[in-house]
């Protein structure tokens, strides 16, 4: 186990798109996967962890490899491509919206002895709201990248952008300009 104290969660990337408002959330995940992406590389290459917090979809007993196999066969497949997880990377199925509520995840931030969580994915309005608001009631230090979250509708993202900078507290410099070297302190 590496031990850091900081960590980059991808909230929800390995993703089929297939539901009501999956066309308009692939349509701005797109872009923001190669954000993401290169983000993940700067990480990697700081030898910060990469942890995947991700939806099951009700598929109970699926490990992260079937899922990743059944998202490749639908049309989430081309932001599965460009955000692949690594064999190095941590990957965390989770029942709901937190990557917090039900899951191993704070638990495995504990072990790591991570201060600083760097979030990231979509939906934006959602998933990487309500992890960063449970990241913040268990006082991590927080940065959510502008440019590394994505919602069905852009004013949804930017709302929750909103909340999570004057409510979080959370820094939200967009990725490229991310000094890792102050992060992972």
């Amino acid at each position: 186990m590496k031990f850091s104290s900081s960590a980059l969660l991808i909230i929800d990337m390995v993703n089929k798109m297939d539901f009501d408002g999956g066309e308009a959330l692939l349509k701005h995940t797109l872009p923001m996967a190669d954000r993401l992406a290169a983000l993940k590389k700067r990480v990697k290459e700081a030898e910060i962890p990469v942890i995947y917090v991700n939806d099951n979809f009700g598929q109970w007993q699926d490990n992260a490899m079937n899922l990743i196999r059944e998202c490749k066969k639908s049309p989430g497949k081309p932001v599965v491509n460009k955000i692949m997880p690594d064999e190095d990377d941590y990957f965390i199925i989770k029942p709901k919206h937190s990557g917090f509520f039900g899951t191993q995840l704070d638990i495995l931030l504990h072990q790591m002895q991570v201060e600083n969580l760097i979030i990231t994915g979509v939906a934006g309005d959602i998933c990487v709201l309500f992890t960063a608001n449970d990241a913040y009631m268990r006082e991590y230090k927080l940065f959510v990248p502008e440019d590394c979250i994505a919602s069905e509708r852009t004013e949804d993202n930017e709302n929750a952008l909103h909340i999570i900078r004057r409510t979080l507290f959370a820094d939200t410099t967009p990725s490229a300009e991310i000094d890792l070297s102050t992060v992972n302190k």
